[in-house]
């Protein structure tokens, strides 16, 4: 085996291989030596501060690449003035090599307009301002969507999101403010479903249910009936079902009769008006807890002074009554000639009674 191993054959192919690959490889390294320029290097100019144009056309005369970034804008430095660089000015590259500029923009980067429409317009706005759209004016219109944003309008002109706008654009939206009230509903008996569509529409309606008496959906059939009736007023948003034919309304009469005792409500105009009278109100009555009757007081009667008078001498002929009684009084005169009669007690008998003759009595002075 060592024999053939040392074979001059072989030997003189393992020399052949060894050449050949320390060819290969000095022609690979003085390939790359020419090719990335080993051993020159060129100083990086300073473009910084400088226009656009003037960092191009001194980075070409150097001989070096270059690339262009205006994603920053600084509205403190000029449009189109170099704002950055890399590598920086101090540093040395081999020819042909790159050097990214950072360039000051005319303006803002344009933006994407968020999808808002019909959003709760608080929301919608701090979104706006968010992205760097400014609101400018507020535009009310009358929609079912009350408080929702409408439409974002630039120039006067509808923008769709996902359109692109200058930074800090001035934009006016507008926002529902709530469906307007009784509105007149249109005619559209005799149209077609197309027409009858947009006529619905410009009048802030709604197509509600359309039945088509084939079963079809022929937009060109003719609308012979419609709920609500024309000349009804009802609120903006409201739907109106449609009814619909190849056929006139003429034709149909026998089926208009038919859905206006579904869909219309006849009034009796034979009974008379049921008149209402206001009953009177009354005053709850206020009721307070009787008052206790006062006690009466009994009066006790005062005594009287007794009265001293002089005795009196009666003859027992005379009759005279007891000087306990006192149902007579005697009168006494200044001159004792003569005493008046004394008056009898009255009796329970009302008649006319005649005085009872009394002997006059005699005078005794008492010293």
């Amino acid at each position: 085996m060592l024999k053939s191993l040392f074979n001059w054959k072989v030997l003189l192919n393992l020399v052949v291989a060894i050449g050949v690959f320390v060819g290969l490889v000095w022609l690979t390294f003085r390939w790359l030596e020419y090719h990335t320029n080993h051993g020159q290097e060129i100083p990086v100019p300073n473009v910084i501060n400088k226009s656009v144009y003037d960092a191009v056309k001194i980075l070409e005369d150097t001989g070096l690449e270059y690339e262009v970034d205006s994603a920053e804008y600084n509205p403190k430095y000029k449009p189109f003035q170099v704002l950055k660089m890399h590598p920086l000015s101090s540093s040395r590259v081999k020819p042909g090599s790159l050097v990214r500029i950072v360039v000051n923009p005319r303006t803002w980067a344009p933006i994407t307009v968020p999808d808002v429409i019909n959003k709760y317009s608080g929301l919608a706005f701090q979104r706006l301002d968010q992205v760097g759209l400014k609101i400018g004016d507020t535009i009310y219109e009358p929609s079912i969507q009350k408080d929702a944003l409408l439409r974002v309008l630039y120039k006067g002109n509808a923008v769709n999101p996902g359109s692109r706008l200058p930074r800090f654009s001035v934009i006016d939206v507008v926002v529902g403010s709530g469906p307007m009230r009784n509105i007149s509903i249109p005619n559209v008996v005799g149209l077609s479903v197309k027409e009858a569509r947009a006529v619905i529409a410009r009048s802030l309606f709604e197509v509600g249910l359309v039945e088509h008496e084939d079963g079809s959906k022929d937009e060109s059939d003719i609308i012979y009936y419609q709920d609500p009736a024309s000349g009804d007023v009802r609120d903006q948003g409201m739907q109106i079902d449609l009814w619909a034919s190849k056929r006139t309304p003429a034709e149909l009469r026998a089926k208009v009769e038919q859905l206006n005792s579904i869909y219309r409500m006849k009034v009796d105009t034979s009974l008379p008006p049921v008149h209402y009278e206001e009953v009177p109100t009354y005053s709850e009555p206020n009721y307070e807890p009787p008052v206790a009757a006062p006690v009466p007081r009994k009066e006790v009667p005062k005594p009287e002074p007794a009265k001293t008078e002089p005795a009196k001498t009666t003859s027992a002929a005379t009759g005279a009554k007891p000087a306990g009684t006192t149902a007579e009084k005697p009168k006494t005169t200044a001159t004792g000639s003569q005493t008046s009669g004394n008056k009898p007690a009255t009796t329970g008998n009302t008649a006319q009674q005649q005085p009872a003759q009394k002997p006059k009595a005699k005078k005794i002075v008492v010293e």
